[in-house]
């Protein structure tokens, strides 16, 4: 006998009563998706995850108090787990919200079947990113620092896919030095994680 798949639990984050209500119907119309709660600013969001373990989190960027991308760095801090899509009419804060650990991001006029796909494919563990997003996020911010050759061989073997072992060996270190020059690369480029990393070195032709 054959189960039904678990629904996906949705938590909606945003100061605008009216955005939540759209928000929510556009869900519930939905199959396989449960709105678990609302949340009007970060700190109660953060208490709601914490308690209800949502699968997705539709996380506004304006918030009162703390804004979206603070309330990602606290997810990350806390360890809670759950995948973050952005909704919101600010897109110039996308690249701080995709390197803080969000998962996508969507305008607040999406309409409901793309709203829907967005959070079935960010639950399925996908980036989700509208295209000018995408761009400012693989034009790493101005740190006034360059990556040294070492690194630059580094990155262009996480673009292959290459675990730190496998670097370790074809630069003949160790996978500790591996290590730092990764987090070197992250810290340099502004990025989040090695897959932000690989996806730059190809886009930059490395």
């Amino acid at each position: 006998m054959t189960h039904p798949a678990e629904p996906i639990r949705v938590l909606i984050v945003d100061d605008h009563p009216a955005v939540r209500r759209g928000l929510r119907t556009f869900l519930e119309l939905a199959d396989g998706l449960e709105v678990t709660g609302e949340a009007a600013d970060g700190p109660a969001a953060l208490e709601m995850i914490a308690e209800t373990g949502p699968d997705v989190v539709l996380l506004d960027m304006m918030l009162p108090g703390m804004d979206g991308v603070e309330v990602l760095h606290e997810l990350r801090r806390r360890a809670l787990a759950c995948r973050v899509l952005v909704v919101t009419s600010f897109a110039d804060r996308m690249p701080a919200a995709i390197r803080a650990g969000a998962r996508g991001y969507l305008s607040k006029d999406v309409d409901p079947g793309a709203l829907v796909a967005a959070v079935r494919s960010v639950a399925a563990g996908h980036l989700l990113l509208d295209p000018s997003a995408a761009d400012a996020l693989l034009t790493p911010p101005a740190t006034g620092e360059t990556l040294t050759a070492r690194e630059r061989d580094v990155l262009t073997r996480l673009a292959e896919g290459r675990s730190n072992r496998e670097i370790a060996q074809d630069l003949v270190v160790s996978e500790k030095t591996v290590k730092t020059h990764v987090s070197s690369i992250l810290l340099k480029l502004g990025l989040a994680d090695r897959t932000q990393a690989a996806v730059y070195a190809v886009r930059q032709g490395l």
